[in-house]
């Protein structure tokens, strides 16, 4: 492996996680038959996407409403909830994979609808599914130096014009299984939004503590997934082969430096597929019972998909849980963060 890292924050809370829902529903049935043509021509089933990723349907915002307009509703959402005023926060950072423009960053634009004062640090992560679990990480460390009190982290992915170029090109004659294949993984993709809300835990009495965890990278693998605006290409074996094994070593390490996350009372994971999520419960060893699921319905919303599902899992949690934070982005980088409910 490339590189690994555990972790401890001293003093940084959870104060909110929100989410926000992409409106317009699209069934992965509406994707078969608009693929009709092809599947039959490649002698390929209707359904793989459910009966192979376990996906049913998948969100797409309505027409006119921009994925960084929704980071910006998801932002305001979770600042109200936590009680914090924009004037209050130090940074913000997107962790948008969706973006529209090389420059300037997504995230100027949200400071700006935020109304975040010009004092706040602004700035994007990209660092593919792992992204917000990335930011909520450097937030932390600077909240425990005491450079900033309060930090936005938000997300929005709009999966709709990625989707669409990739069913024409796999409606084209020159299409093949092979490209069928490789491009799968593009139509698992949703829409969505989510924010987070850190802040000074000892100046907020019973809120969530972010209290560390463990990293590690195995980049050699970093031809395995590579998307763009117009598609996203996946080698699905290497992949899940190569993710394992970054999972497993990454778990084996955090507890041989002292952590124990063999009796967590929910892991929140990256939501991907019925195979990446089968494949790494039985591979550690976690508790079926214990790992929520939202891709069937919502399909893999990149690095929003493991923050709208701690948002849906917060209103069961209770005083005391402890939860555990985990992914695996494209490159290939895995991170594991213990939060404490």
């Amino acid at each position: 492996m490339t590189g690994n890292a555990t972790f401890l924050h001293r003093n940084t809370a959870l104060l909110s996680v929100t989410s926000i829902e992409a409106p317009v529903v699209v069934p992965s049935t509406e994707f078969d038959d608009r693929l009709a043509g092809a599947l039959k021509r490649l002698r390929l089933s209707r359904k793989l996407l459910e009966r192979v990723a376990g996906i049913r349907e998948r969100r797409w915002w309505a027409p006119g409403t921009a994925f960084d307009d929704a980071a910006i509703e998801a932002g305001a959402k979770a600042l109200a909830s936590a009680g914090i005023e924009p004037g209050q926060v130090g940074l913000l950072i997107n962790t948008s994979v969706t973006r529209i423009n090389l420059e300037p960053s997504v995230a100027v634009k949200i400071h700006h609808g935020l109304g975040l004062p010009s004092s706040a640090l602004n700035f994007d992560i990209a660092n593919a599914c792992l992204g917000f679990v990335n930011g909520i990480s450097l937030a932390a460390n600077m909240i425990d130096t005491g450079q900033i009190q309060y930090a936005v982290i938000v997300n929005g992915e709009d999966a709709q014009a990625t989707q669409e170029a990739t069913i024409d090109r796999l409606n084209g004659p020159d299409a093949t299984r092979g490209d069928f294949n490789r491009e799968f993984a593009t139509l698992t993709l949703g829409s969505g939004a989510a924010a987070a809300v850190l802040g000074p835990a000892d100046a907020h009495p019973g809120s969530h503590r972010i209290i560390g965890g463990v990293s590690r990278a195995g980049s050699e693998h970093h031809e395995l997934c590579v998307g763009g605006v117009d598609g996203m290409y996946t080698d699905h074996g290497g992949l899940l082969k190569g993710g394992l094994e970054l999972v497993v070593d990454a778990w084996r390490e955090a507890h041989e430096q002292g952590w124990d996350w063999r009796g967590m009372d929910r892991y929140v994971t990256h939501q991907v597929s019925t195979i990446h999520t089968d494949a790494i419960i039985d591979a550690v060893g976690l508790d079926r019972a214990r790992v929520p699921l939202t891709f069937p319905t919502w399909g893999n919303v990149g690095p929003a998909s493991l923050p709208m599902t701690l948002a849906t899992e917060s209103q069961t949690l209770n005083t005391g849980d402890r939860v555990l934070c985990m992914g695996v982005g494209s490159g290939l980088n895995t991170a594991m963060l213990e939060i404490a409910w």
